[in-house]
């Protein structure tokens, strides 16, 4: 073995040994400091699922009226709207469905699952061209995907399917070689014992739930949320993530996001979350690109699968491809949100959407996986529909409109200009530190795909 090779082989455990020892301390100070995992910047695209009992009545008003924000047309809150005494919509139709005498509880049974296959769905994710799947394991409800000794008959094991719904899906993502993780919601609106005595839930309820939740399945990821009605310190936030970042079987891989209290949202925990571009009914985040971060939103203005969504309710394939492009190029992720039926299928529209995002990935995908934000980003106007990515020294322009002729400023060297997906020449000038980019013709014959296109400039940076 040569000197050299053992230098850096003794840096290297050395390295190793001090990365695995570092111990983060409960206070955000120290919590803050540890970097979000480099896979979750890499990933760029993952999938949301939001399931569970509210899967049955799958019901929320589409159109929404002034002063309402997009919140209100969350299925998911079928419970806590049914029993809002203020709503003057969910009590009617529920008892117009179901009777008056038919409680939310009683969906339970009919949230089967009888078509869910965990395998299915994992190709499917494949396909899409997701590197992540985030799964609800509980909802605002307090319902569980596993078998929860603290959600006992409230759990997808004991009623409705008698299934580990996560650990089937756990197990089906990781054999497509993807991440896994789970949504979980700190409180729960109609549990006793968080009404009547929030430290007690905290201590012996939702704490020893998330640990079994994270030991028994290894997640990747854990994305928290209902953590508005406390700040952090009555969640006990910054014990619970000094155990996951010291103690926890997945202390040196697992991501998490910032939902740990009222005061955290873009100021503590690991990346930054905004969900249909809103913080928390405000505005988006100001530093995107500096600190790792996510847009999450539905395909359509649902998370859980909402029966009386129509066509006009569902963005396009285009859209959704755009939003990609617009969220990566600032250094974000995307997360996108599937709802699938009580029955466990995946709504034919959503999967259509899926496809035609892996189709365009497969073209495009080196300008999205594993990039990061261009320093030298120039300032240009939305109407121009151009962005811009980069990997190592090279770039990449994607332009969600076609454009005969791109000037791009402060570049002054290429080795080529290629348009990904393509054989046909890509003509190209420099002029001082601007490059100029002439679209190559095209037609539908040979262009490379649809709703957007890449140059890649190698060796530009």
């Amino acid at each position: 073995m040569k000197k050299s090779f053992k230098l850096v082989f003794v840096l290297f455990i050395v390295s190793s040994m001090y990365v695995n020892a570092q111990n983060y301390e409960a206070n955000w100070e120290s919590l803050d400091s540890r970097p979000v995992p480099e896979w979750f910047a890499d990933a760029r695209f993952g999938i949301f699922i939001h399931w569970g009992v509210y899967s049955v009545p799958a019901w929320a008003p589409t159109n929404l009226e002034s002063g309402q924000t997009i919140y209100q047309k969350y299925s998911e809150w079928y419970w806590k709207r049914l029993m809002d005494p203020k709503n003057e919509y969910f009590r009617p139709h529920h008892e117009a469905m179901y009777g008056s005498g038919f409680k939310y509880q009683d969906f339970a049974t009919d949230f089967d699952a009888t078509y869910f296959d965990a395998d299915q769905w994992a190709d499917l994710f494949k396909r899409s061209g997701a590197k992540y799947i985030v799964l609800t394991s509980k909802h605002h409800d307090g319902f569980t995907l596993w078998p929860s000794r603290e959600s006992w008959n409230w759990n997808s094991v004991d009623i409705g399917p008698h299934r580990d719904i996560c650990g089937e899906l756990n197990s089906a993502i990781r054999a497509k070689g993807l991440h896994m993780g789970f949504y979980y919601s700190l409180y729960e609106w109609f549990n006793p014992l968080y009404k009547d005595n929030l430290e007690k839930y905290v201590d012996t309820h939702m704490i020893p739930q998330i640990k079994d939740l994270v030991t028994r399945y290894e997640p990747d990821l854990l994305w928290t949320d209902g953590e508005w009605d406390h700040n952090s310190d009555k969640w006990k936030s910054e014990e619970i993530l000094a155990w996951l970042y010291n103690e926890s079987p997945v202390k040196e891989k697992i991501a998490v996001n910032d939902r740990w209290g009222k005061e955290t949202r873009s100021n503590h925990g690991g990346y930054y979350t905004t969900e249909y571009d809103l913080v928390h009914s405000g505005e988006g985040i100001d530093d995107a690109v500096s600190h790792p971060w996510e847009e999450c939103r539905g395909i359509g203005g649902s998370f859980g699968w909402n029966r009386t969504e129509s066509l006009e309710d569902y963005s396009t394939s285009e859209e959704i491809i755009h939003i990609l492009i617009e969220k990566v190029s600032a250094g974000g992720n995307l997360l996108l949100n599937v709802g699938p039926t009580a029955d466990g299928h995946i709504p034919v529209i959503m999967q259509q959407r899926l496809m035609d995002i892996g189709d365009w990935l497969k073209v495009n995908g080196e300008a999205i996986y594993e990039t990061r934000v261009w320093d030298n980003n120039p300032s240009l106007k939305k109407v121009d529909k151009i962005f811009f990515t980069t990997k190592g020294s090279d770039l990449y322009v994607i332009v969600t409109k076609w454009h005969k002729q791109i000037v791009i400023p402060q570049l002054s060297k290429a080795k080529s200009v290629t348009l990904l997906g393509s054989d046909l020449k890509v003509n190209h000038k420099f002029s001082g530190s601007k490059l100029t980019i002439q679209a190559p013709d095209v037609n539908p014959g040979n262009i490379p795909c649809n709703h957007a296109w890449v140059y890649k400039i190698e060796n530009a940076l």
